[in-house]
This record gives C-alpha cells, sequence and structure tokens, in this order.
C-alpha cells in the first residue's frame, strides 16, 4: 500500500506582509501532478491546512480546488486532520459525508479511536487538541500537559488496535527534541507542549505535522513532512519535500522524498550593497526569490531598500550586520564617559566602539584638529 504524507500546507500564510497564496498555489498543482503520477492509494495531510482558524476567502477556494483534484478528478483517498492553526469546528463541517468518497477529514476528536481503513492499513486519525480538550473528552483528572493526552489517547486506542496488522497514527504535535523554526506556532508555554517519541511505539508509522522540517527528528517510525513552502527564514537552508511511502501487511515501510519546486525561493544573502547592484554579481542571482538581506557596509546609507529593489524585487527584510562584542561595548559607552578621559580619548574610545575600522594616526590628527577649533570657538564666545 503506498500514501503519499504532507502536512502545514498554511494556506492563507503572510510573509513579511506577502500573502503567499499564489505560490501555495503553483506547488500544490505540482503537488497534484505527484498524485496522479505516484497513483498512490491515499494522501495523509498532519494537520495545520490554513494558517489560521479564519481564512481568507482565497485561501479556502484554493483548498477545494485543490481537494477537489485529488480525491474527485484523481480518485485517491484523503485522510486530513486539524493542525494548531486550523479551526476544528469549520474543517468538521461536511465530514460525515465527505467520507462517501473516501475523503476522511477529522477535526475534532470524536470517533478518534476507530481507525480508516484503506487497502488493509488502518490510519487513526488524532487531530491537534488541547489537553483540557482531552482531559473532558475522556474524564481523566491527570491529564495536564500535551504528553499526559497523547499518551491517554493512545491508551484507549491500544485497548482494540490489531498489532498483526499495520497501523499509522495521523497526528500534530510537537515531539521532543524536534528541530523548531520561526513560522511555527508554540503549542504551550514551557516543555509542557512536547510530546515523548516513545508514545507512539504500537504505529507502524506515524504521520506527524507542526515541525516545518521533514528532518526535524530522526527517528525509525515518527516521521514529520515538513511544510511544503519556506514559510520564514529560518527555514531557508531546509529541503522541502514530500514523502512518499509504501508499507506492507506486517508494517513494514520504505521512504523516500519527491521535492517540489517554488516559484520564489526564501533565501538570505550577505554583502556590501555596491556588491549586490553590481551586474557581474546579480546577474548570476536568482534575482526574484524572496530574500533576506544583510548589508556589511558601515555608515549612513540613503534608502538601501529601494535601491535594492531595483534589481531584487522582493526583498522582505533588510538588516544591517552588528557585531555582537562592539554591540556590548556600546552598551557599556556612558560607563565610559565618566572616566577622566580627553577630549581625543574619549573620541578615540567611540569610534572603536562603533565602529570596525582602526583609528588611524591620520583619523586622530584631523579630528585632534576639530577639536581644537570646537574648544577654541567656545571660548571665544564666552
Amino acid at each position: 500500500m503506498k500514501f503519499i504524507h504532507t502536512a502545514d500546507w498554511h494556506l492563507g500564510k503572510l510573509v513579511h506582509g506577502v500573502y503567499m497564496t499564489a505560490d501555495q498555489r503553483e506547488v500544490l498543482n505540482q503537488f497534484v501532478d505527484v498524485v496522479r503520477e505516484e497513483e498512490p492509494d491515499a494522501v495523509v495531510i498532519a494537520g495545520d491546512l490554513y494558517d489560521r482558524s479564519v481564512p481568507p476567502t482565497d485561501a479556502v477556494e484554493l483548498l477545494d480546488e485543490i481537494l477537489f483534484k485529488i480525491n474527485v478528478e484523481a480518485k485517491t483517498p484523503i485522510v486530513a486532520i486539524a493542525g494548531n492553526h486550523d479551526s476544528a469546528e469549520r474543517l468538521s463541517f461536511g465530514s460525515s459525508w465527505y467520507k462517501h468518497s473516501q475523503f476522511y477529514l477529522s477535526g475534532k476528536l470524536a470517533n478518534c479511536f476507530e481507525p480508516v481503513r484503506i487497502n488493509g492499513v488502518n490510519f487513526y486519525l488524532l487531530p491537534y487538541a488541547e489537553p483540557g480538550v482531552v482531559r473532558e473528552l475522556l474524564g481523566d483528572d491527570s491529564i495536564h500537559s500535551h504528553h499526559d493526552a497523547m499518551k491517554a489517547l493512545i491508551g484507549r486506542i491500544e485497548e482494540t488496535i490489531n498489532p498483526n496488522e499495520p497501523n499509522v497514527l495521523v497526528g500534530h504535535a510537537f515531539v521532543l527534541g524536534g528541530q523548531t523554526s520561526d513560522s511555527e506556532r508554540v503549542l504551550s508555554v514551557g516543555g509542557s507542549g512536547c510530546v515523548g517519541a516513545e508514545l507512539f511505539a504500537p504505529f507502524s508509522y506515524t504521520a506527524l505535522g507542526h515541525l516545518h522540517s521533514p528532518d526535524a527528528i530522526r527517528h525509525e517510525t515518527v516521521k514529520y513532512s515538513g511544510s511544503l513552502l519556506k514559510y520564514s527564514f529560518s527555514e531557508a537552508t531546509q529541503n522541502k519535500s514530500i514523502s512518499i511511502i509504501e508499507i506492507d501487511q506486517s508494517g513494514n515501510f520504505t521512504h523516500r522524498y519527491r521535492s517540489l519546486t517554488p516559484k520564489h525561493d526564501m533565501r538570505e544573502l550577505v554583502g556590501f550593497i555596491d556588491q549586490l547592484l553590481d551586474p557581474q554579481f546579480y546577474e548570476k542571482e536568482r534575482t526574484n526569490d524572496y530574500l533576506k538581506i544583510t548589508l556589511l557596509d558601515e555608515g549612513a546609507l540613503i534608502d538601501p531598500i529601494n535601491k535594492l529593489r531595483q534589481v531584487y524585487p522582493n526583498v522582505l527584510h533588510l538588516e544591517r550586520k552588528i557585531d555582537v562584542l562592539n554591540l556590548k561595548k556600546k552598551q557599556s559607552f556612558n560607563a565610559i564617559r565618566a572616566e577622566k578621559k580627553s577630549e581625543i580619548e574619549l573620541f578615540e574610545q567611540f569610534y572603536t566602539e562603533m565602529t570596525t575600522s582602526a583609528f588611524t594616526s591620520e583619523k586622530k590628527a584631523v579630528m585632534a584638529e576639530m577639536i581644537e577649533k570646537v574648544l577654541k570657538g567656545e571660548a571665544a564666545v564666552k
């Protein structure tokens, strides 16, 4: 049995003021092409179909369009759950009659202990839920953390699970030790949002959503698919993909990746502004990518963002490189001013701490002359 594991589409995502809908449509149409090529027995979407509980209209229309192409046109069963960004209530709408076309969408935990059975594989759907919701559902006052909740839910599944058949858990959780990125919403304060990977031992394969890197954890059977696109510059070096899983009746599986090509990649550039605006440099670059640019220039620059956007139209973030050691020195400058030093000594101290350049003898001579003129002017006024 073959299925595709994906998650974290985040339709309607806004990144640095730019809606990603056009980019999402591009990559999702590629995803549909992969579905038609691979002809899987099911597509598994492990949560965060939307980026927020009340998504924009074009995001809703895009999801409807893509799911129709997969489920109706390609006649491929879909197994999907709500993530922490989704509205469980909104995703649950229509779920009772979706099943007639083998579209299994679980927004709430109701009936989560009964598996969806497709070609001999049992899929257990555990949509994201706060510990309090699970505590009320199970009537268990000992549940206070996400680990407690997941342990209790899986414990209930174990009461009826058939260990002699391939069993797949579809969930949305932060597994302890997973690598995070800036675009992921924290599930709870402290460590109470984490769950231990050992909880998923009863399952042949655990298809997770939430963490955006497919390499977020290293585990034999517990896997993240990662997001389809990069949604923050902390993900710039990640290789986005979808997972193709082929599992046999003994629960053994093979795992391979398929990459999709984004309309715009998300990258970082570092350099001096003149270098970045040099045709010999930028003609070798993919200038339409979404970029974070870090400038190494010292001193004032006039309107650098608009100059850069003449060449790189999708600069989303611009910053100047700040040396950490120099920053600490800047913070202590007020204390230095209290020391008994001459004007030229104070300026030399200030200059070396505010820049990365040496205060040469030539610079010192020029500054000494200026200070002398200022002091003479003050004396004449008096």
